[in-house]
């Protein structure tokens, strides 16, 4: 007892050194470059390339022969401006700085980036190119709307202001890590709201603005080539296993069942649009199976990571009667939506958003029931889909006020691909 009485002391003294001679909690490793996700990226990267000579035959199918050119001409001059644009400030805008709604000029020109710099265990050039890819084919979605009736230098003013003014911070809103709506755990994998919905949207206002193509009922409605139409679909389901594999920025088993729910979803959604259509007109149509395949494309890319195969099937089948209704449902409203990029792009894309948060494999991050996540899904809808109109509408209408949005009469029935590029796409 005496011993322990002397000693006590002692011991009660040597607490603290022990306690934080204690080594300290290892930091956790820096990021490295992982081979294998950078090998992934580059081949994913140029899968959603693919998608827009993809999506230059889908549309120009859609068209008349006098405009086929013209059409395809809008999605390879997106490619051209964009790229400049995404390199210049659009990346920075979308991907930097700390601020919840729009990024600042830290990366513009790609300022600061090295061989060595990384996103993840990316080289950050492979991020840049990767989201690149889906800067420059959004703003192309768009001329489907407004095809067969607008003037080239009103369409390239019109996608430069909308990537600067709506895409890139919408980007930075959804997927940077400041972003509000990330905040908010809004679940958007692959860009339902990002890319579909606003630019869905966007058509729209444009096409309001623009006004109604000349001419009347079939005469708007015949499709010059349909073979480029179905050849246009299979590009962009093949470039849309990218499109969402890819949105993980890795290889590992989530990229593999966002590849897979890529392939069923639009299976299903194309199997319920031809049913529909039979059901319908007692015909099933190539457009309406290349149609029902992009809309399963565009319900599953914002649930493409948070969902499994059965989930996927379920959307599948869902989106097909709303978005095949919201087509039919233009007459009765009296806007000329030429391809139907709202109807498609912009009802699948807010139609996803919403079922992401009822199929949903898991909930966001702090997002306490379904029902709350469903609550996160609907806000990110209409707050995305509120901002594109809006500035959808006013830059729109000021290129109209201004340097002019759409071509003149004349030149509209005689044709863009003679008017405006001084060719035609067939020697007839």
């Amino acid at each position: 007892m005496n011993l322990a009485k002397k000693f006590l002391p002692l011991l009660l003294l040597a607490i603290p050194s022990l306690v934080w001679s204690q080594d300290a909690p290892a930091a956790p490793p820096a990021p490295t470059l992982d081979k294998g996700d950078t090998a992934w990226m580059i081949v994913a990267s140029t899968f959603v390339f693919f998608m827009i000579p993809g999506l230059a035959l889908f549309y120009g199918g859609l068209v008349r022969v006098k405009n086929v050119l013209s059409t395809m001409m809008h999605s390879f001059v997106a490619i051209l401006v964009l790229t400049l644009q995404w390199t210049i400030i659009g990346y920075s805008l979308a991907f930097s700085g700390s601020g919840p709604y729009f990024g600042d000029f830290e990366l513009a020109f790609l300022n600061g980036v090295t061989l060595d710099t990384l996103e993840g265990t990316i080289p950050k050039y492979i991020h840049f190119l990767f989201q690149g890819m889906f800067a420059l084919i959004t703003p192309a979605l768009i001329s489907g709307a407004i095809a067969e009736r607008v003037k080239l230098s009103g369409y390239i003013v019109f996608i430069l202001a909308w990537a600067t003014l709506v895409y890139d911070p919408v980007a930075h809103w959804v997927w940077d890590a400041d972003g509000w709506l990330f905040k908010m755990s809004a679940l958007d994998f692959a860009g339902g709201t990002v890319v579909h919905l606003i630019s869905g949207i966007a058509g729209l206002a444009a096409a309001i603005v623009v006004g109604k193509r000349k001419g009347e009922g079939a005469t708007l409605i015949s499709p010059n080539n349909l073979t480029y139409t179905l050849l246009g679909a299979g590009l962009l389901w093949f470039g849309w296993f990218g499109f969402n594999a890819g949105s993980g920025l890795a290889t590992n088993g989530l990229a593999a069942r966002a590849f897979v729910v890529t392939l069923v979803a639009p299976a299903a959604a194309g199997v319920s649009w031809m049913l529909l259509e039979y059901l319908h007109t007692k015909k099933a149509t190539a457009l309406g199976a290349a149609s029902g395949i992009v809309a399963g494309l565009v319900v599953i890319t914002p649930a493409s990571g948070f969902v499994g195969p059965l989930e996927s099937i379920y959307m599948g089948l869902i989106v097909s009667p709303v978005c095949y209704g919201a087509i039919l449902l233009k007459g009765k409203l009296g806007y000329d939506d030429s391809l139907d990029a709202f109807g498609i792009h912009g009802v699948g894309g807010a139609i996803g958003a919403i079922l992401t948060g009822v199929f949903t494999l898991s909930l966001g991050a702090g997002v306490a029931s379904r029902g709350d996540q469903i609550l996160v899904q609907v806000i990110s809808v209409l707050a995305t889909a509120g901002y594109s109109l809006v500035v959808s509408i006013i830059l729109a209408f000021v290129i109209n006020k201004t340097i002019g949005f759409r071509v003149t009469e004349e030149k509209e029935i005689a044709g863009l691909d003679s008017e405006i590029h001084g060719e035609k796409g067939y020697i007839l």
